[in-house]
């Protein structure tokens, strides 16, 4: 039969099942195969909370959008342009999102009784008329999955079961005109040594796309060309996690400093200890240690020893590392702390996302202990974040905190992959010891960092500890006055990173009186927001901070040069707060913590609402 093809700009697509169907696995496919295909991307899983849900509830609700254009995008999306829901519950936890006129694709076979009461349905929405404002397209997923598998010998009902997910990932893919390709050499590399599981899930993939070539039920495809507005280079689909990672190797490589990374496990930090736990070929150290704090010490022992230190956490670890965190400021040490957040207090929702960690990193250790804290805004900018976070530890002497979230570390994006050779060096300048001079560890450069000496160095013994240190000498000291300026010159050692970062930076159209200003990763949903508000016809100017201590030199300057400051975030207000406190300037505070990240179009709401 011959069917239709027609062209569309951008579409959102959002797979949603069971925790158990493989619903972020055909999104990441189709991420992959979207990707290959050359249009601009960005994605955003969705994981339930509980660990074992039971099958079928609202609770145990997985899912996973993609949004991908033939023009720059900025954003996953608001609300999907279709939703494959493979179950009841499915449908029932991401309805309310999606618009009038949008298309549903649903697991026909999971509508029985009893999913439907697990979900809360009163009466079977696929024929109460409750859909009838969309385009619904019902399709027997598992047991054509079943019929596709049943010729494999050897491929159990089990293996059946669980290839629904490739049945589906091959509809959206006929759907959308994916090249088929690179899933089916994923599936062979993948299940390898399972000939059976390989050959189910083949099946299945190719039954799914064989159902939107020949079924009367889909009768359009849609064509959503190249992207034409992309940066010439080679690119590579990465998520957050793993671009921090490569940041973090390419600032060993850069510094020359063996990287250790010692972490706990905790729900969402736990992929960057996977991750980097694959690279010990580059020379990449990883300790899964007991708990937090033991973590954290490994991390500033490895950074007293001459290495690349970094522990990586979620908010709770946060406060369990407190302690040493504070230890490396005062020895003034170079040490990494990723703290990818989500959503407090306490345990909180751990798989969901949220910035609520920004006044903890700035004030959240006794006494009055500095430190430089960065924050990156897209899953790509995490390389750029981690290596900067590098560099400035190394070249101050200085514990330095990274900002992420969940969303930034699940989320993916194309990367346009850096030659190593073009990034900076990083110099440790390690001390040496110099005849007929007496080795002083707390002297200072220019920079006001102290010596770097590795231990067991000729010349080099000197005290560490907690303790305050004398200036110069590193004596310990109970002297007031020492103490006063101990503390004086490690916050000017901070605040004088300000003179080499770069400027913040506006876009911004004549008139404009309005600013947005964020920081991390609301600058996607800021930059769309406020393009959606252009187009409207507002005058509206944007920025957005990645070092939030200390600020750009200028950030005063352009906060009073505008009327009025919006400052939307993911907790409730704690950049407003800084901002405020700092510069004395008015700030307007959008603050979310729905576990979502902040969306385009909330923002060209409160846009419109202030002009």
């Amino acid at each position: 039969m011959t069917k239709t093809v027609e062209e569309r700009e951008r579409v959102v697509v959002r797979f949603a099942g069971d925790s158990g169907d493989g619903m972020q696995l055909a999104g990441s496919r189709f991420t992959d195969a979207t990707a290959m295909l050359g249009n601009d991307l960005a994605t955003l899983p969705n994981f339930p909370a509980e660990i074992r849900a039971p099958a079928g509830t609202l609770a145990g609700v997985s899912a996973f959008q993609i949004h991908f254009a033939s023009r720059d995008i900025l954003t996953p999306g608001d609300k999907p342009n279709v939703l494959v829901a493979m179950n009841p519950a499915a449908l029932k936890a991401n309805l309310a999102e999606l618009d009038r006129g949008a298309t549903l694709i649903v697991n026909e076979d999971a509508f029985n009784k009893r999913n439907l009461e697990k979900a809360g349905y009163a009466s079977n929405p696929l024929e109460d008329g409750s859909l009838s404002a969309y385009r619904v397209h019902r399709i027997p997923m598992t047991s054509l999955t079943v019929a596709a598998v049943e010729q494999i010998e050897d491929a159990s009902t089990r293996d059946a079961g669980r290839a629904k997910n490739l049945f589906a990932l091959g509809v959206i893919s006929w759907l959308y005109g994916r090249p088929t390709d690179g899933t089916k050499r994923w599936i062979e590399q993948k299940f390898a040594k399972r000939p059976a599981v390989l050959q189910a899930n083949l099946a299945a993939f190719n039954a799914g796309w064989s159902f939107g070539e020949t079924t009367e039920l889909l009768d359009v495809q849609y064509l959503v060309k190249p992207a034409t507005d992309v940066k010439p280079g080679t690119y590579r689909n990465v998520n957050g996690t793993t671009a921090l990672s490569l940041g973090l190797i390419a600032a060993s490589v850069r510094s020359g400093l063996p990287l250790l990374l010692a972490s706990y496990p905790i729900t969402p930090a736990s992929e960057l200890l996977h991750e980097l736990s694959r690279h010990a070929e580059l020379g990449v150290g990883t300790i899964q240690a007991e708990d937090e704090i033991a973590a954290a010490g490994m991390a500033l022992g490895a950074a007293f020893g001459g290495r690349l230190g970094v522990t990586a956490t979620s908010g709770p670890g946060m406060d369990l590392k407190a302690e040493t965190i504070g230890l490396a400021v005062a020895l003034e040490l170079p040490m990494i702390i990723v703290d990818v957040q989500r959503a407090g207090p306490s345990t909180g929702m751990p798989t969901k996302t949220e910035q609520s960690d920004l006044l903890m990193a700035i004030y959240g250790r006794h006494g009055e202990s500095p430190l430089p804290v960065i924050a990156p805004s897209t899953p790509g900018g995490c390389f750029e974040a981690a290596f900067e976070a590098a560099r400035i530890a190394v070249s101050y002497r200085t514990p330095v905190i990274l900002l992420s979230d969940t969303f930034l570390a699940s989320s993916s994006e194309p990367w346009r992959i850096p030659v190593v050779a073009d990034l900076p060096s990083i110099d440790p300048q390690f001390a040496v010891a110099r005849e007929g001079e007496e080795f002083m560890p707390y002297s200072r450069d220019e920079c006001l960092a102290r010596p770097w000496a590795v231990p067991g160095t000729p010349g080099l013994a000197h005290r560490i500890g907690g303790l305050e240190k004398a200036d110069g000498t590193g004596n310990i000291s109970y002297d007031s006055a020492n103490h006063e300026r101990m503390t004086e010159l490690r916050a000017e050692k901070i605040d004088g990173i300000a003179r080499e970062i770069p400027p913040l930076r506006v876009d911004s159209e004549p008139g404009a009186r309005l600013l947005v200003l964020g920081w991390g990763s609301s600058e996607g949903a800021i930059r769309a927001g406020v393009r959606r508000a252009r187009e409207a016809g507002h005058t509206v100017a944007c920025a957005h901070l990645q070092h939030l201590n200390p600020f750009p030199a200028n950030t005063g300057d352009v906060l009073r040069s505008f009327d009025r400051v919006l400052v939307p975030e993911m907790n409730t207000g704690q950049l407003a707060k800084l901002l405020r406190a700092k510069y004395l300037v008015d700030i307007e505070s959008f603050g979310k913590v729905q576990g979502q990240p902040i969306f385009a179009s909330e923002i060209e709401e409160q846009i419109g609402e202030r002009q």
